[in-house]
């Protein structure tokens, strides 16, 4: 009986010991600040986001419990499963999904309301890696493959319209690819059409600038054929800058007006520039220590509107202060430099490329929502890992989490 006792122990032990501390406590640790900020900015209404919050931590902190324990390898034989799945479920909000401020991006089921793009996120990193574990990139034309498994799911979600998460895939697959051996160049020349259409709408010096940088990257990039690249390159980016006026119609009226008010966010001070005038006045206002916790005026008195999601890093500022938001960012800082040391330290190339498509996910948003949060970065409706509200994207941002747990337990087997 003893020596059941100790094998039990010891098993308990050995599973304690496959756990990246760092990696699940980082997550933890902004989880319950979150829990605690929101808990902040339902004070006065009186409403409960911060216990489901704190809710669907616990069962993401189990679902990274139970996944370690499964072998990641095992994700390459169902990856297609999952991502046609993943698919299905994008193709069911359009014609059975909930509507709220303007978007289709929930399905209702028995009551649970849940988002298939923030699973999408993962599904995508799932399959992304599988395709370049096998077939990594040695050549420009080997995007298209990679291109090809994103472009569906990123499509669906561009026609919720959900902009903010289909910018999400586009960071996660240009980080992959540059892992899989993409040069820096070609993925600067794979974005260059959509960065050239914007900057045609803003200013033209900007814009012919661009078009001949553009060309020189090309010669230095694509030695097989230079001139022909060149002239491909500058042909694509005239046009794109052309037709960029098209491609601004394609845009719903209020992701225009994220992007002029980005810019200048005094010409509707109570419309739509009224969410980043408050953020900033209220991450201001927090100073060093902050206002403290239930505290804060414009958190109080509600002056941002639904601050729990994606301004919830604008109550952090004003009631905790420099120092909450540099804990928050230090967070962020020590956990995305374990995943690049995960994906250096992995036993294969699919664990690497599933450790690097969790770093690309996380570092984006953050930068994102964070960036909206102080004025430096537009609106996108993107949220902040861990500490937004949000059941589906707490679930998905653990179970990302947890397939890198897998990784990590399972680095000791060594194949040649």
């Amino acid at each position: 009986m003893l020596l059941d006792h100790w094998h039990s122990s010891q098993g308990w032990k050995r599973r304690w010991e496959d756990v990246d501390l760092l990696l699940l406590t980082a997550p933890i640790v902004l989880t319950l600040i979150g829990t605690v900020a929101i808990f902040s900015t339902d004070y006065q209404s009186n409403q409960t986001n911060w216990v489901q919050h704190l809710i669907m931590g616990a069962v993401g902190v189990g679902c990274v419990w139970f996944m370690k324990r499964i072998q990641y390898e095992r994700l390459q034989n169902w990856h297609w499963i999952i991502y046609g799945l993943t698919n299905c479920a994008l193709l069911a909000v359009l014609f059975f999904g909930t509507r709220a401020l303007g978007a289709e991006r929930w399905l209702n089921l028995f009551g649970f309301y849940l988002q298939p793009s923030e699973f999408a996120k993962v599904s995508v990193i799932i399959s992304l890696s599988a395709v370049l574990k096998d077939h990594p990139i040695e050549h420009p034309a080997h995007m298209v493959r990679v291109l090809a498994v994103v472009a569906p799911p990123m499509a669906l979600i561009l026609l919720q319209p959900n902009l903010g998460t289909a910018l999400v895939f586009g960071a996660i697959t240009t980080g992959m690819l540059y892992w899989a051996g993409a040069s820096l160049g070609w993925l600067i020349l794979l974005i260059s059409p959509i960065v050239g259409a914007i900057l045609h709408n803003f200013s033209l010096p900007i814009w012919y600038g661009w078009v001949v940088g553009m060309g020189i990257t090309a010669w230095m990039s694509l030695p097989w054929f230079r001139l022909l690249a060149v002239v491909l390159t500058l042909v694509v980016n005239l046009v794109a800058g052309h037709i960029g006026n098209f491609l601004w119609g394609l845009l719903h009226d209020y992701q225009k007006q994220r992007l002029l008010l980005f810019l200048d966010p005094t010409q509707d001070p109570l419309g739509g520039g009224y969410h980043l005038i408050q953020s900033r006045i209220a991450i201001g206002s927090g100073k060093l220590f902050g206002k403290g916790l239930l505290n804060g005026t414009q958190t109080q008195l509600s002056f941002i509107p639904e601050q729990h999601t994606d301004f919830i890093f604008s109550a952090i500022g004003e009631e905790m202060g420099f120092v909450g938001c540099a804990i928050v960012l230090s967070l962020f800082f020590l956990l995305c430099c374990r995943l690049l040391f995960i994906a250096n330290q992995a036993k294969d190339n699919f664990g690497s490329l599933l450790s690097i498509g969790v770093f690309s996910f996380i570092l984006f948003q953050a930068f994102v929502n964070i960036g909206m949060n102080i004025g430096i970065a537009p609106v996108t409706g993107i949220p902040l890992p861990w500490l937004s509200y949000g059941r589906s994207a707490m679930i998905a941002n653990f179970l990302a989490i947890a397939i890198v747990e897998s990784v990590v337990a399972n680095r000791r087997i060594i194949r040649f």
